[in-house]
């Protein structure tokens, strides 16, 4: 665990590093960021294979490598890590695995130890927690390959090799735990002829545990009888398998071979990523799309029946039943821009939910124009927590706005509140989740001086921000209601039951959500089920749905509400496309107890702590498109309109 000191350092230059990164994207005239250019390696040239975390799907608390009494170095060297790596739960160290390019080895010994009790529990209980080791070479993650039965079907990759297994001898029913103590590494390469230089595209491992045996005393050029270079004896199985107990003693040896790959360097993540279920995403988007075309078909009718009905001053053939609906919106035309109850608090959610509109449509397109490849550990993250902190204006200047419009006068204290109240929350939320985490000595714990770094960046250049932002927007003239509100608010008639308003807000949200809740069910699993996610272009277009579709529900269920004489819209235009939040939330309750083999409590909170805080956001975002739609309709509507 890292000391106070060392880490606020560490982090105030990764603070720094952030804030650069943007800089940095400018220079780029390539697919991938700066730091993951190609590397060229001669034969013979050192490759340096570092650690990085262990991690298990069953508790989601990543450990340091060296939290387990494997082999180190003379020296354990950290490398430096972003902020999204430090936030990810990242600690990439150096290790004593020796490679040198193109050339083969065989029963390479890394070193013995003999297991105290302590130790011999750490094994066990990470073995029983189903722990990953997890390795980098080249930028490249140590992966598993795992070939499927069926002929023709692709290579899938699993993150990292299992710490050990459980089983049983022949003849027993006592469970014994056993470690994967000799790895055989296949690194491949693509060679320049011209050159013969190399360039690394693949890093795979096959795990054995086997019980290595030797003659005599042990000393440092003990030949192995189970694993020889020189007899050409290799480990092939895991037959007699090397077991995890107090005093016994384990060898790690490891084999590293190396194979010439057609794949090129630039396509070396192509198989890391391939999605061989895009036929599911396509299907989403044509679900997506229909209830798109139908949402848009009831829109493109109210706008025929509203403005083209007013505009031809309501021919003769028209129906009682007809004039009278149309009415019911008119009539409520002196109170429909009364200000709502609570109006501080709404431009307060209306401001951040713009500060997210424009966060995660700018991190969207960076991860489309490949920008933020895996391949940038923690870039994503990293990328999403700088946008937020500079979208501060943005908020502080849709807030103002709106303020001003409610004839508001003190700007500066809705500024505040706009880039104070969410980030609050949610800082209060992940400090308790990190107490937590703390408290089980992981790694995933963020040092206090990460902690201290994103509150810089959130007092020093976030709420500066906001408050120019909010000058700007409350030096503008104040948006003008197209008609005049009454002094006497016009009293509500009693509402059919299907016009509830929490009937009709928890009505509002389900489209929405059936939008997206395919591609949610990939997003969690990459996320909790330690795989990888880019299929970024689905999702950008699944976003583009979600928008048009809160949009739209919320003009339609906003007529509905003006036709029936309730001209109390704002608040509730924000929480009809806002409710596809609670469905998220319940869609995650469901994921958690069908999908993840989470059992500790603390496991269970981080899960359910870091989904409310998705859900959260995912309310601001969505709200406050319902609430910019209904709110351009009813200008619309209103302006276009000739009062009697």
């Amino acid at each position: 665990m890292e000391s106070p000191s060392r880490s606020f350092h560490k982090s105030t230059s990764m603070m720094i590093s952030a804030i650069l990164i943007l800089s940095l994207i400018h220079t780029s005239h390539c697919f991938y960021l700066p730091g993951v250019a190609p590397e060229d390696f001669q034969k013979g040239d050192p490759l340096k294979v570092k650690v990085n975390k262990l991690t298990s799907i069953k508790t989601q608390l990543p450990y340091s490598y060296y939290s387990l009494p494997f082999c180190p170095p003379p020296k354990i060297v950290d490398s430096a890590e972003n902020l999204g790596e430090v936030l990810r739960g990242d600690r990439i160290e150096n290790s004593p695995y020796v490679f040198k390019m193109r050339e083969p080895q065989m029963c390479s010994v890394l070193c013995r130890i003999t297991l105290d009790a302590k130790a011999a529990k750490q094994f066990k209980e990470k073995i029983d927690e189903e722990y990953r080791v997890n390795m980098i070479l080249d930028n490249l993650p140590l992966v598993v390959p795992i070939r499927r039965q069926y002929q023709g079907t692709p290579t899938v990759y699993q993150l990292g090799y299992h710490v050990g297994l459980k089983g049983q001898y022949t003849g027993s029913k006592e469970e014994k735990y056993f470690i994967h103590n000799h790895l055989a590494f296949t690194v491949k390469y693509h060679r320049d002829p011209e050159t013969d230089s190399a360039r690394i595209v693949g890093f795979e491992v096959k795990p054995y545990s086997i019980k290595h045996e030797y003659e005599g005393k042990w000393s440092e050029n003990t030949r192995l009888t189970t694993c020889d270079p020189h007899t050409k004896r290799t480990v092939v199985n895991s037959n007699t398998p090397q077991e995890v107990d107090a005093n016994k003693e384990i060898i790690f040896t490891y084999d590293v071979e190396y194979q010439e790959s057609d794949v090129k360097w630039a396509s070396r993540w192509d198989a890391y990523l391939l999605m061989s279920d895009d036929q599911i995403h396509w299907f989403s988007i044509v679900n997506s799309l229909m209830i798109v075309l139908f949402l848009s078909g009831m829109v493109a009718m109210i706008m025929l029946r509203t403005l083209y009905r007013d505009i031809s001053k309501y021919n003769e053939l028209e129906t009682l039943e007809e004039a009278q609906e149309e009415t019911g919106w008119k009539l409520v035309h002196g109170d429909v821009f009364r200000p709502p109850s609570n109006s501080d608090l709404l431009c307060v959610y209306v401001g951040t939910g713009v500060q997210f509109l424009g966060m995660v449509l700018v991190t969207m397109i960076f991860a489309v124009l490949g920008f933020l490849s895996p391949s940038n550990r923690g870039g994503l993250m990293t990328a999403m927590l700088l946008l937020w902190v500079f979208m501060g204006i943005f908020a502080g200047y849709a807030s103002s706005r709106l303020y001003k419009m409610f004839k508001g006068s003190e700007w500066k204290k809705i500024a505040l509140r706009t880039v104070c109240l969410f980030p609050g929350i949610v800082f209060a939320i992940f400090f308790v989740l990190n107490a937590l985490i703390w408290g089980q000595k992981s790694s995933g714990a963020v040092p206090f001086g990460t902690m201290f770094a994103l509150v810089a960046l959130w007092f020093g250049i976030s709420v500066p921000l906001a408050f120019v932002g909010g000058y700007i927007g409350f030096k503008k003239p104040a948006i003008e209601d197209p008609v005049k509100t009454n002094k006497i608010p016009r009293q509500i008639p009693e509402q059919a039951w299907y016009m509830n308003p929490i009937f009709s807000i928890l009505i509002g949200g389900i489209l929405p959500f059936g939008a997206v809740f395919i591609e949610l069910f990939f997003i969690l699993t990459s996320i909790w089920l330690n795989q990888f996610y880019y299929i970024f272009g689905f999702l950008f277009l699944v976003f583009i749905i979600l928008l048009i579709t809160c949009a739209e529900i919320t003009i339609v269920l906003c007529y509905f509400q003006l036709c029936s004489e309730d001209y109390l819209w704002w608040w509730r235009s924000y929480l009809t496309s806002g409710s596809s939040a609670l469905y998220l939330f319940l869609y995650a309750t469901f994921y958690f107890f069908t999908k993840l083999e989470i059992t500790k409590l603390v496991s269970g909170l981080l899960y359910f702590g870091y989904m409310l805080i998705a859900s959260f956001a995912f309310f601001v975002l969505t709200g406050t498109i319902g609430f910019y739609a209904c709110f351009w309709f009813t200008r619309l509507i209103y302006s276009s309109v000739k009062i009697d």
